[in-house]
């Protein structure tokens, strides 16, 4: 719908495609090929042991599974003038794990956040670690998450808030105003469950002149001290919090996915010979780096050193991005001769290590744990850059210029009847987000530079079968090989 209103647009029709458009096959991938070989046997032995996964951690597996796939749905798009086709696959739309939908998520979300949210003035990251002994429940319990990242972002703002009064001499510190976005991520190198908040934080505050006007105060970067500081009113708001939780703390039986999660936070196999033991590593002494300077108070590492400035749009754009990337690189996943899963870091570990080797079904339980739970938000905002914050609409960019609209009469072949013409879109076209990152443009015709529309749509199984047909193409419908059972006590060794 929106794809084909993008290339009805007179602008866009005559502007040459800068590559060709090639149809995603995820299941060419290792990540598609091990959870299609072995998520049947994942899901039937925890339903065995009496711990069955949450319905919405199967959904997510299983729309994963159908991603890119035709056979599960596809879009017919044709140029009306040269008569050329080609067939575009459905996607899941989750928020887990999947490379491809969380990467549109991420493009998507870049380009808001620096369109329509973040001013351009200095920025700062806030990083902050929690322990070990707090992943485990931060990572499944949705309220407990909320209010750890509250207090740390509270902790964040209100160390800006007193800086600003002493460098600028205000007389009370309610009269500097900041803000932030906080990216909750939920894994860390190894695939390993590690929720930890991502703050990009404004490097300075808001003060409201004589005049009236919002004026912006950049400040000097904060000492280690400060930074510190920060930590330690955070550990001691959030230790707090945990001894009150604790008496009211109600014991309920775990299931596979708390199994998962408890697996992933403490870094252990659950399957194979080193079950109950962490997965083998690859370590390269020669590639062991020295530390970073963080602050380190009671197990909860803070990092704030990296800045960027907010008239850099590109800079901030790919920020943005790196901060809402999806959880798993596909080309650093490769499958072993034995059956294992090797999975290759971005950048080795402080002691030289660079791989860890995983049993399949312990890639799933990782893979299981990194998904969120339902209704949990992944992205929020805080101080001024918050929907209902009064000063929003002071410091937030202006929205850019709608893009110019096609002509009604070639809308009316594209778009179904129910769809306004000038209805405005509330995402970025996929169209839009292929050309922005890859400059691959799926809407425009690679023979006459025209633009497609929509030929069909094709969800039932007999017109899905008739297109592919059409283009010579037959269902991937792979058998997966029988799976290894999981030993009865394999899952005994990490007690919830």
């Amino acid at each position: 719908m929106e794809l084909v209103r993008a290339a009805a647009t007179a602008a866009h029709r005559h502007r040459p495609s800068a590559a060709q458009y090639e149809r995603h096959r995820p299941e060419r991938t290792v990540l598609h090929q091990v959870l299609s070989e072995h998520w049947g046997a994942f899901v039937e032995q925890a339903e065995e042991q009496g711990r069955p996964l949450p319905r919405f951690v199967q959904r997510e597996v299983e729309a994963y599974l159908r991603c890119g796939m035709l056979e599960h749905g596809l879009l017919r798009l044709g140029c009306p003038a040269c008569g050329f086709e080609r067939l575009v696959a459905f996607s899941c739309k989750k928020r887990g794990f999947c490379p491809s939908c969380l990467g549109r998520r991420m493009t998507e979300t870049a380009c808001h956040l620096r369109e329509r949210v973040l001013p351009e003035v200095p920025l700062r990251q806030w990083v902050c670690s929690l322990p070990w002994d707090l992943r485990l429940a931060v990572g499944y319990d949705g309220a407990l998450c909320s209010a750890v990242v509250g207090m740390f972002v509270e902790q964040v703002q209100q160390s800006y808030r007193w800086r600003a009064k002493r460098h600028l001499g205000l007389r009370s510190v309610e009269l500097g105003h900041t803000g932030a976005v906080t990216f909750l991520q939920r894994f860390d190198s190894a695939l390993r469950l590690h929720p930890h908040p991502h703050t990009l934080a404004l490097d300075g505050v808001y003060v409201r002149d004589d005049d009236g006007e919002l004026v912006f105060h950049p400040l000097p970067a904060p000492s280690a001290e400060q930074v510190a500081d920060v930590a330690r009113r955070t550990a001691a708001r959030v230790r707090t919090l945990l001894e009150r939780r604790a008496e009211q703390q109600d014991r309920t039986e775990p299931t596979g996915w708390t199994v998962c999660c408890a697996a992933s936070a403490q870094g252990l196999s659950l399957f194979g010979l080193r079950a109950g033991q962490p997965p083998l590593r690859l370590v390269d002494p020669s590639q062991a780096r020295p530390d970073e300077p963080i602050a380190i108070v009671d197990g909860f590492n803070l990092h704030a050193a990296r800045t960027l400035h907010g008239a850099d749009h590109g800079q901030v754009e790919r920020f943005c991005r790196y901060l809402g990337r999806p959880p798993i690189a596909q080309d650093r996943l490769e499958r072993l001769e034995d059956g294992r899963v090797r999975y290759r870091f971005k950048r080795a570990w402080k002691d030289g290590s660079t791989a860890v080797d995983l049993e399949p079904f312990d890639l799933l339980a990782r893979l299981c744990a990194l998904i969120p739970p339902p209704r949990f938000n992944m992205i929020r905002y805080h101080g001024v850059l918050s929907s209902r914050a009064k000063l929003r609409a002071e410091v937030v960019p202006s929205p850019p210029e709608p893009e110019p609209e096609p002509d009604p009469l070639e809308l009316q072949v594209a778009l179904p009847r129910c769809v306004e013409p000038d209805e405005p879109p509330r995402r970025k076209r996929w169209a839009w987000l292929l050309r922005h990152v890859f400059r691959h443009d799926v809407s425009v015709c690679p023979r006459c530079q025209g633009p497609t529309t929509w030929l069909e749509v094709a969800t039932e199984p007999d017109a899905i079968g008739r297109a592919m047909a059409d283009h010579g193409l037959a269902p991937q419908r792979a058998r997966p090989p029988p799976s290894p059972r999981l030993p009865p006590d394999a899952q005994l060794a990490l007690p919830l």
